[in-house]
Formats: structure tokens, sequence, C-alpha cells
């Protein structure tokens, strides 16, 4: 994939957290961007992370001209290190012949790193963190149009690179995006949605590089969609069935979704399938029950539904099993077994606290605040630790129970003498005897976790 633009500075704002708009200032002919100070931090670790990557492919491929290439480039950005921002005015671009290349069949110095041709340095780009490329895309429109057109991430699939990001709402608004490499938090843009469904309760999920919101507007059923490309606010389309309370879980590019109620509180037993990239709705075949208040999650390839309710009054302790190749459901009888407590309260429960790590099914027990690990053999559950904070408090609700990676997350609130925090703890559970570690504490952020979702890409 070829990108051929003139260089040329591109002053727009880098979305983040405390950012600040860059400086446009003439230098003699040239525009020079004057970032924030975090800016230059980030873009210097960027930079770092680059050329050891660079110099890693490199010596495998052993191509000496690379390699003088890009010696050439670090010596010039360690020479003009106070002018990584400055690019001439009307540059005029190169005409280039395959990936990087000119007529000659040499790296062309209009590549993306010089000295490399484009698919090297794509390849490079892939490998470094993807927290680095809002400010790639500040530098010129050659990196903007890379970036905003998802072909990094894409390519990040197919090396096998993800990094997850975790999505929080703990008051109302706004939606807030917590980075665990570099523990960094990034408060996103506000939802330009009405106060209905500012208000309204509203479910969330992460598919490929899209975070999409559910929830009720005036006019009825509405889907906010958060682009990591655009890092902006769109509507999503509806499905074609709208409807809430309902089980999703996404995989790679895609979504499903499962039971729920429609608007006239009819429980559902449809499903449909979300195509992130396609941004288009599928309805599948249906399940063998309705429910709604349920959970989803994929696990071997496969989607699975469990819990909730078929009726205003009834619980579910049966599962079900969706094969994706062959379009059928498969009822898997006992697979999460109602507690006491949900017996006695069946309306009050929150769906089953449910996630996957490294396709081994997880569940926080709302009434015994207990970690359980599903045995697929035998169709049973065995505990494994104790949660670090209550969810028997509110019947599960206000608390988050993720798989990040090849951790668990449990996020909840705290009520300290400084006022309400939302702690992050993270546990791996190949190390049996480890403790909850705590990732992150966030300050003056509510004690109630609204909606969650991780995003990883």
């Amino acid at each position: 994939m070829v990108f051929r633009y003139s260089l040329e500075d591109s002053t727009r704002k880098v979305q983040g957290a405390d950012c600040e708009p860059p400086v446009t200032v003439s230098v003699q002919g040239c525009v020079k961007s004057q970032l924030p100070k975090s800016h230059d931090q980030d873009f210097g670790l960027l930079q770092q992370n680059l050329h050891l990557l660079a110099d890693s492919l490199l010596a495998k491929n052993n191509n000496s001209k690379a390699n003088d290439g890009l010696k050439c480039l670090l010596d010039k950005e360690r020479h003009d290190s106070n002018l990584d921002h400055i690019v001439l005015k009307k540059k005029k671009p190169m005409v280039i012949a395959g990936s990087g290349e000119n007529h000659e069949g040499q790296a062309s110095d209009d590549s993306f790193l010089p000295g490399l041709t484009d698919d090297a340095a794509l390849d490079v780009l892939a490998w470094s963190s993807r927290s680095g490329y809002p400010n790639l895309a500040s530098l010129n429109k050659k990196f903007k149009s890379l970036i905003d057109s998802g072909y990094l991430y894409n390519l990040r699939r197919r090396l096998g690179v993800i990094e997850h990001w975790i999505y929080l709402a703990c008051i109302l608004m706004p939606w807030e995006a917590f980075d665990p490499v570099k523990q960094r938090w990034m408060r996103l843009p506000r939802m330009p949605c009405d106060d209905c469904f500012t208000y309204a309760d509203k479910e969330s999920l992460a598919v490929g590089t899209k975070l999409l919101v559910f929830g009720r507007e005036l006019s009825g059923f509405a889907i906010w969609m958060y682009s990591l490309l655009s890092r902006e606010w769109s509507r999503c389309p509806l499905m074609d069935l709208p409807r809430c309370l309902f089980g999703s879980s996404s995989l790679g590019e895609v979504a499903i979704v499962a039971g729920g109620s429609d608007k006239n509180g009819n429980v559902l037993k449809s499903a449909e399938l979300y195509n992130s990239e396609l941004g288009t709705w599928k309805t599948l075949t249906e399940m063998g029950k309705p429910r709604k208040l349920c959970s989803g999650f994929f696990m071997d390839g496969k989607f699975y539904v469990i819990g909730g309710m078929s009726s205003h009054t009834d619980r579910l302790t049966c599962g079900e099993e969706y094969n994706m190749e062959t379009g059928t459901w498969r009822r898997i009888e006992n697979m999460y077994p109602v507690s006491d407590a949900a017996t006695r309260e069946p309306a009050m429960c929150s769906p089953p606290l449910v996630a996957v790590v490294n396709n081994q099914l997880y569940s926080a027990d709302q009434s015994t605040n207990e970690v359980k690990k599903y045995n697929k053999v035998n169709n049973s559950w065995t505990v494994v630790k104790r949660l670090p904070v209550r969810a028997d408090s509110s019947n599960g609700w206000g608390l988050a129970f993720k798989a990040c990676g090849n951790s668990l997350l449990v996020i909840g609130g705290h009520r300290g003498p400084d006022g309400e925090v939302i702690v992050l703890h993270s546990w791996e559970p190949k190390e049996v005897n480890q403790d909850w570690h705590v990732l992150s504490v966030r300050e003056r952020a509510g004690a109630f976790v609204y909606n969650c979702a991780v995003m990883g890409c």
C-alpha cells in the first residue's frame, strides 16, 4: 500500500488527556509546530521505539543499503533534534514505483522512514505502540492519511500485534480511556447525544477500532459510535431489531448481540452480527430460548450466551453456543447455575459477570464475591480466588469484570476520606498464587462503573 503526498505540515490538535493545541509560527519560509511538552516526550519515546524496531528488522534482513539509509536518518535526527517538527511548505512529491522505492529500485527519501521501503517502514510502525499514532498523524498529511486509513490496524491484526485499552464511563459523561502500558488516562470528546440518551441506561461494546454505546433517545433506540481512527463520535446504524438488555461480545472486526428486550418490553431470542469494517448488521438464526439481562462471550472461536431471564420472574441456568461456521445454536444445560440471592430477587441481579482469558471462562459471583473458573469438560465451576472488591453490595451492578490480554480486570468504586475513586485491579490467572495488582486509581470519577469495554487492536 503506497501513500503519495507532498510533505506539508498538519497542525491539527492531537486528542488525549490534558492536550494543548499546537501553536504554528513561521520560521524563514518554514512552518514549525510548537507542540506541548507531553507531545515532545511521547514523540521522543516513539522515536526510540521505532529505532529499536527498525534495527531489529534490518538485522534480520541484513540489508546493507537500508542500514546505511537508516543510519543516515538517525544521524540526521540527532543532528536536527530541535527541528523535528519543521517541514517545508511546498516540497514537491517524488514519484515512486512500488513501496517506497524510486525508479532505480532503491529505497526512496519520500518513504515513511527514509532508507527503508514502505513495506519495511509500515512493519516498523505496526509494531510500535499505537498510543503514538495521534502524534504521528500530526506530523504531515502523509502520516495523517496513513493513520486515518486504518491500514496500520489491519496490518497489526495480521501480525498479531494487540494493545488493549480500557474504556470507562464512571460518571454520566464523558467517557475516558486508560492505556495500561503508558499508565495514561485520556478523555474522549463529549458525545453529541440528547439528554435522554445521556441519563438513560446504556450498554457498550468494543469491536475492531470502534466503541459502540447503546441507549435510548427521545425518538427511540440509538447507537453512538466512537472511532479510534477519527477520534470522533458518530451515529451507528441501528440493528434490524433494536433492543436493550442483550448479551454481546466481539471477536476481531465482528460482534454478536443476542436476546434482550424490544421497545415494547418483549423478551427476544433473535441475534444479530455486526461487521465493524462494513458498518452493517446481519440477522442470525434465532436462539432456542428468549432471554434478557444475559451475557455473551467468545471462546474457542464460538459465541456463547448465558444467564439472563426468560420472563420478568424466571431466571435461566442454561447457556447456548453459536457455531459461526454452521450458523446453528446448541443448548448447554445448567451452564450457569442460579445463586440463592438470584433466586430470591431475580430481577435485582446484574447480568452474569463473565470474562474469557486464553479461551478459559471466568465468572465473578455477585453473591459470594468469588472468582470462579469454568470446566468445559464436566460443565462445572470451581472457586479460584476472592474478588478484591465487594460485588454483593449492589447485586453486581456498578462493577466491571473484563478480560484484558492475559489478565482479568475488576473495576469498582471506593469511597474514601478524599472522595470517591475508581480502582482498576488486575490478575493473571496463570499466576495462581499472585495477589490482585492495583493497575490504576482514578480520582473524582465516582464510585459506580456505568459502562466498561476493552478494545484490543
